[in-house]
């Protein structure tokens, strides 16, 4: 329980349908300014959640993660800006904090169910006379959150409870209200609840002060424009910050973090129809290991983002080419070739592949 309308409208849910319910917020971090930063998961949310859990009557607990948020979330986020690449941190938490913890703490406290406020599905299918679940969609298109959650895998899956999956954000804001719960008139959380305002650089800075270096901004032909203030500050398909006078529009297109060069071009340039993804995660294994034996490439539609349409795509089974700086567990990667150009795919951000509504698999963008 997060504190927000969606985790409070799941615990009454499940109430309601005859769960025994107990609460689990997780103290992930403490920001400089917990009124400007009160929708992520601090001591402040986590009153909210308390609050909360008294109003539906249910037990609730809270867990200190902050190490391991540290560790494994804010971590790699400022590795990757110091890389060039654009991370999702989002998908970090929920690969390694949030589900992790949920599944310790119910087998601790043996618990049939975990359950979250995403709003996606899980369903239950036969294959090859065993039980497997499907990660799908949910039906509210405008706020369908399966995408972050491709890195979940079929133990997870088999124990995950979604009731927001089919409901649309509407309904669910309505009981809030019916309800009176103290979450009711909360805004929405913001991406990502441990960055202040968006000011990455600041973020960045404060744990690796330094770490901006200021270098030269490069047009397609090679021809330096500008400087930037340092790559940390920079993510593909940006417009705005480049501090750049030029006759037409021009977005980042490259980033060079051995040379701390920004390239920069017009927005054709930051169009691509194919790029590789790595650190795959199948929450139906079989798939993967269907798709290996019988072909080499299998057709799917792929987000590249949280907030784009999945587009129809080729998905091509490959080792990745010999790049200086992969980790070798990259060797299990994919090429993604798109039907048509697609608006900015950014290394780090993640890929992830659909047939239909249920969720095939995903990775990171190379």
């Amino acid at each position: 329980m997060s504190g927000g309308v969606d985790s409070s409208v799941t615990a009454y849910l499940l109430k309601e349908r005859g769960y025994d319910v107990e609460g689990v917020s997780f103290r992930l971090y403490e920001p400089e300014s917990p009124e400007a930063c009160a929708s992520c998961c601090s001591s402040r949310a986590v009153e909210e959640a308390f609050k909360t859990a008294q109003h539906l009557g249910i037990p609730h607990m809270t867990i200190d993660a902050r190490k391991d948020f540290v560790d494994r979330v804010i971590g790699p986020f400022v590795d990757a800006y110091l890389k060039g690449a654009t991370p999702n941190p989002c998908i970090l938490c929920n690969r390694h904090i949030k589900f992790p913890y949920l599944m310790r703490e119910a087998a601790s406290r043996t618990a049939d169910f975990i359950s979250t406020g995403h709003y996606a599905r899980v369903e239950k299918t036969g294959r090859e006379n065993m039980e497997m679940f499907s990660l799908k969609k949910g039906v509210d298109q405008r706020k369908d959150q399966s995408y972050a959650l491709y890195v979940l895998n079929q133990e997870q899956l088999s124990r995950l409870i979604l009731p927001l999956g089919n409901l649309a954000k509407d309904a669910v804001k309505k009981i809030a209200g019916n309800l009176k719960l103290p979450s009711a008139g909360k805004d929405e959380s913001q991406e990502i609840c441990f960055v202040e305002d968006r000011r990455y650089r600041r973020f960045i800075e404060e744990r690796i002060p330094g770490a901006a270096v200021p270098g030269p901004i490069v047009d397609a032909e090679g021809r330096v424009i500008g400087t930037h203030s340092g790559i940390c500050s920079y993510t593909i398909g940006q417009r705005k910050g480049m501090g750049i006078s030029s006759p037409e529009p021009l977005y980042v297109i490259r980033i060079d973090a051995q040379h701390n060069t920004v390239y920069a071009g017009p927005r054709e340039a930051a169009v691509k129809s194919e790029f590789h993804v790595g650190d795959l995660n199948w929450p139906d294994r079989s798939f993967a290991d269907r798709a290996g034996r019988t072909a080499a490439q299998f057709r799917a539609t792929v987000k590249v983002r949280s907030t784009m349409k999945d587009q129809p795509a080729t998905i091509y089974l490959s080792s990745l080419p010999s790049s200086p700086g992969v980790r070798s567990s990259y060797i299990n990667s994919v090429r993604v070739v798109f039907d048509e150009p697609q608006w900015a795919p950014a290394p780090g951000q993640s890929a992830v592949f659909f047939d239909q509504d249920v969720v095939i698999g995903g990775g990171i963008i190379l």
